[in-house]
Parts: structure tokens; sequence; C-alpha cells
């Protein structure tokens, strides 16, 4: 069985599971082997099943080189938490698994997750909003009116306004775009761009579009430094002083100018695990437990660098502003750190790069309800976002023109139908300019009188003539 690349699109961590089974059963090696003077047919060694399966993973578009025996171990145990695999004598439902020499097998079919059924919606097209609707208000109850006792002069007022000699007044609602409008259509069209990106028929099933704040997208795109990075309006939000003097000393080292205490041997390391404890213990990961699905489908277009960028760079601007400011923080931190040669080593078992993916992937990324593949998951997207931070967590410029030049474009509309005689002045078409200013008629010429009193020139034979 060849792996295939499991592309966007709903239930992604699902497809991902049932396929890494079905070639993991396809592709390890059963044998006879004996366990206490015993032989068992048609099993495996735990460290042979761990070899078998990382060598998978490494070689699977989905997933990468840059998984880890020791990931490919925690996976295992969620096969035998599963049913997928069982030791010899049947036993399963822990994750007791280890790398060593005890013997397992396959049950007689490994459990496959099946996928929630949901009604087909067919395909839908995210829904801009019509400023020309009046406004939602209180619902209008019909005015009393008091009957009038009919004179002459009142019967010819109606009776004219009838025939049409004076006109009748018309009540209008006049609409002009306010902050909120705008801030919608924001929303909707960043959808839309991430939709078509994705290439879904809908987000659906992927993204609850209800959860997501159009003001939060407003003030990614605006409220941001020199830099790029997003400046909050709530500064109790923003990370504490000492956490941020702790990633600089770790970036600028060996220059720690933030940290006045002296250092001493091992200090990086401690300054380091100070970092990832606070990471660790926040409540929810930076991309947010509601928008999981929508940045594991976008992991499906990574073999289309581009198109992942992209993606990437719109689904974060649906970030809450202050977690998308401490992504912003930490993915370059753990970037500038990995660069950094004259930072010691913080580990001396694993290289720098696979520690920080390790070490901060999963409070960047995980499932509210347990994922059995999403530590995989989320160590591909971070090792994605490091070697791209810089143009991922920017804002999208040709997003950003399209939809600024739309609400411009709104505007002119709104202002068009509100004032059309001033609309009209001001922005003439070729047809109202005409109108405004009509062309003078062109006089010809007068015909010049030297011209017909030019005398006669008689006629010169030249040489061509000639015989």
């Amino acid at each position: 069985m060849e792996p295939r690349l499991v592309g966007p699109g709903p239930y992604r961590a699902t497809r991902l599971w049932n396929e890494i089974i079905e070639l993991f059963r396809a592709g390890m090696p059963l044998r006879k082997h004996r366990c206490r003077f015993k032989s068992y047919e048609r099993c495996f060694k735990a460290s042979e099943a761990v070899e078998c399966l990382h060598e998978l993973l490494g070689s699977n578009q989905n997933f990468g080189p840059e998984v880890t025996r020791d990931q490919t171990v925690k996976l295992l145990k969620k096969f035998l938490k599963n049913h997928v695999i069982e030791d010899i004598k049947g036993r399963w439902g822990k994750e007791d698994f280890e790398d060593d020499g005890r013997l397992y097998r396959f049950p007689p079919s490994s459990p496959l997750k099946s996928y929630p059924k949901k009604p087909s919606c067919g395909k839908e097209v995210i829904k801009f909003p019509d400023w020309n609707e009046p406004r939602a208000g209180p619902s209008q109850e019909p005015i009393p009116v008091k009957s009038v006792t009919m004179n002459s002069e009142m019967w010819y007022k109606r009776h004219s306004i009838a025939i049409g000699e004076v006109p009748a007044c018309k009540l209008v609602f006049r609409r002009e775009l306010t902050q909120n409008n705008i801030e919608e259509i924001w929303k909707s069209m960043t959808l839309s761009r991430l939709q078509k990106v994705l290439g879904l028929d809908s987000l659906d099933e992927v993204l609850d579009t209800k959860l997501v704040n159009s003001k939060h997208i407003v003030q990614n795109v605006y409220n941001v430094n020199k830099q790029g990075i997003v400046t909050l309006e709530d500064k109790s939000k923003e990370l504490p002083h000492w956490i941020l003097s702790a990633m600089k000393c770790l970036v600028n080292w060996p220059s720690c100018s933030d940290l006045k205490q002296p250092t001493y041997s091992g200090f990086e390391r401690d300054v380091f695990k100070t970092i990832v404890d606070y990471f660790s213990q926040m409540k929810e990961p930076l991309l947010t437990f509601n928008f999981f699905d929508i940045f594991v489908s976008v992991l499906g277009l990574l073999q289309k660098p581009s198109k992942a960028v992209e993606a990437l760079q719109i689904s974060c601007l649906l970030l809450p502003p202050e977690n998308r400011k401490r992504l912003q923080l930490l993915v370059r931190m753990m970037a500038r750190i990995s660069l950094n040669q004259d930072l010691p080593r913080l580990s001396e078992s694993v290289r720098t790069r696979t520690l920080m993916v390790q070490a901060f992937s999963r409070c960047i990324l995980c499932s509210k309800d347990e994922i059995d593949l999403d530590e995989l998951l989320a160590a591909k997207l971070v090792s994605f976002l490091m070697d791209n931070y810089q143009e991922i967590l920017s804002v999208p410029s040709a997003l950003k023109s399209s939809i600024e030049d739309h609400v411009v474009h709104l505007q002119r509309v709104q202002f068009q139908k509100s004032y059309p005689e001033v609309y009209r002045v001001r922005f003439p078409s070729p047809e109202t300019e005409a109108m405004l200013f009509p062309e003078k008629t062109k006089q010809k010429p007068p015909i010049l009188m030297w011209a017909l009193k030019k005398p006669f020139q008689p006629f010169h034979r030249t040489r061509s003539f000639r015989m």
C-alpha cells in the first residue's frame, strides 16, 4: 500500500489516523518469536515496531523526517490503548508500551475510526452583507391615525397628489457604512479567500464561522507596530516583563542586558525551562481550540508552500489579538534561538531546533478533545511556522488591498444613492459630463482669401518625362 497525501478538508486528523494504521499493518514484518520457552507465530518485538513505524512516518509526506523516535513510541502507546495492537496474550487498553523486546501482534482487525455523519450542505458561497436593507430594529406597529373630516381644501391636496400635480413625499432609508459594517466586510471577504485557498466547497466542517470575531481581524490588521507585531489595547493581556526579558536573553545570548543577575553554569537552561513552564501552563493553546480543525486542514497544503503560507496568514488573522501577539513573539524567539550559534546546547540528547518543536508545539496547537495524532500534527505545523514565520505572521497585503478597495467602492455607491445630484457633479460619467458641460459647436475656419488669389503656377516638365 502506497502512502498518499491527505489534503485539506474535514476530519483530516481522522483520515490520517486510519491511513497510518493501514500502512503499519501492511508494512510491519511478522515472524515467529520465542518467549519463555514458548513459540509465538506472526508477532513482532516492540523495538521492531518502533523501527518500522518510525521509518514509515519519516518517509510519509504527511509527517516527514522530523518525527522523532520518542514521538513514535508515544503513537504506539496509543495504538495499544485503542486495540490497534495487543500483546501476545491478547491484552490491550493501557499505554504501557515501551521500546524494548516484549512481543506484540495485530488483532484480527484493527479498528478504524468512523467519520461523523453530517447532512450534506452542497457548495456554499459565503454571503456578503446587503447594506440596502433597512436596519433591523424593534418591530414597527401601525401608528393609530385619527379620522379627519374631509373639507374641500384637503380633498384638493390629496387629489392633486393622486393626479401627479404635486410630488408625494416618500420615506427613504439611507444607509451609510458604519464601523460594524466594515468589520463584517472584513470577516466575509477573509473567510471567502480562506475557503478559496483551501479549495473547499464549504468551511462548515472545518470552522464554525460564528466563532470568528470580525473585530479581531481588523485589530490584527491595523493595530501593529513598525515590526508588524500586534499592539494590544488592553495592556493587562501583555506578556509579563520577566518572560519577555527571559526570551530576549536567549535570543541575544551571550548578551543578557535585561537580566541584571549574574549568570552561572547551566543558567541558559534554567532560563529556557522558565519560558517553557510559563507557556505550558496556559489553559488553551495559542491557536485556540476553536480553530484546531482549520489549522490541521491547512497542513494538507504543505506540498504547495506558497498556498500553505497564504492559508496560514489568513487563518492567523482570525486569532484574538493577544494570542496572535504571543504567537509572533514565541515563534520568532524559537527560530532565532535555533540559529544562535553562540548559545550553548539546551539539551545533551536533542538538537536545539528539535527541542524547540517538542517544547512548544503543544502550547501552540492541540485539540480540546484528545486526538491521537495531535502531537505529530502540531510538530509538523510548528516546524513550518519556524521556517516561514516572517511571512506567515505578517498581514497579507493582497487581501488587505482588495478589501480596502471594496470598502471604498461601497462607500462611493452609498454616497451615490444618498446624494445622486451631488455625486453626478463630483464624479461625472461621460454621459453626465456631456449633460453638465455641453460641448460648444465648432465653427469652421473661414477660407483665407489669399489662398484664392495665389497666382496660377504653370506646369514644369521634370526630367522623369524626358525620353
